[in-house]
């Protein structure tokens, strides 16, 4: 069989929403892919830092983070790319001038700064963990980087944020807008570089909306059972759900290994 070039998302594909824990089954059929000489990959949103511990309990040696711009391969962190600082320092200013309160990681971790309460006071806590810096005289520009940002902008008001459009976002709660990389299929082009891979051997698996960027028309995509309706009308094929051990029946059914 020709060499193939695998890449899986973490979050409801590899792993049971419920549990946060990698199905049995996609672990097993993860080792008899590389077992079978194939190019195995992690492609996930996540950051580096929130993705690096599960590479190494479960057996990758590559991965793509950072929304696509993170890129680890045989073990080695290769790139982990900010956002675009300019264009993400002009949306701080004028969410600040707004009134709203905005949360800048200005580094690859859980920390996240702010001048004052206001984020936490609009919104609340962030629903994962997050250790805040309280600084009055905290100023973005002073670090000169930034990696993800968050602003306490209500969906229903983000016209007000005339510059939102400038970076790439995403919202997956109504009460603030995330500023991060969201083009997976860019981190997936950049490591076939390094590999002199071919985009035609390609098997993408996902299940969410943000998979949607790796859905290649020159990819052969794999949507799961439990994924979003959006996925699965632009998949090659629909496994069972991940639960029901859809990534080894999908690996086994198509002769993979």
């Amino acid at each position: 069989m020709n060499k193939k070039y695998f890449f899986f998302d973490i979050d409801g594909t590899l792993t049971d929403l419920k549990t946060r824990k990698i199905i049995p089954s996609a672990q097993e059929a993860v080792n008899k892919l590389q077992e079978a000489g194939h190019f195995v990959s992690i492609c996930t949103g996540r950051a580096l830092y929130k993705s690096e511990p599960f590479r190494k309990a479960h057996n990758f040696a590559n991965m793509v983070c950072n929304g696509g711009h993170g890129i680890v391969l045989n073990g080695e962190v290769i790139t982990n790319e900010p956002i675009d600082y300019n264009k993400s320092l002009a949306i701080y200013r004028q969410a600040i001038s707004l009134g709203y309160g905005v949360l800048v990681a200005d580094d690859d971790s859980q920390k996240v700064c702010a001048k004052d309460f206001t984020f936490y006071d609009q919104v609340g806590p962030r629903q994962e963990p997050t250790t805040y810096v309280i600084d009055e005289n905290y100023d973005p520009e002073d670090k000169g980087v930034i990696y993800k940002m968050y602003i306490s902008c209500p969906k229903e008001e983000e016209n007000r944020l005339t510059l939102l459009d400038t970076v790439g976002h995403m919202r997956f709660v109504p009460e603030y807008v995330m500023f991060q990389h969201d083009d997976k299929k860019l981190g997936i082009m950049k490591m076939l570089e390094l590999v002199n891979g071919n985009p035609d051997d390609v098997i993408v698996f996902g299940d969410d909306t943000n998979d949607l960027a790796m859905f290649d028309e020159r990819f052969y995509c794999v949507a799961m059972g439990n994924g979003k309706e959006e996925l699965k009308e632009k998949a090659d094929y629909i496994a069972e759900k991940n639960v029901d051990d859809g990534i080894y029946k999908a690996c086994k059914i198509h002769g993979w290994f």
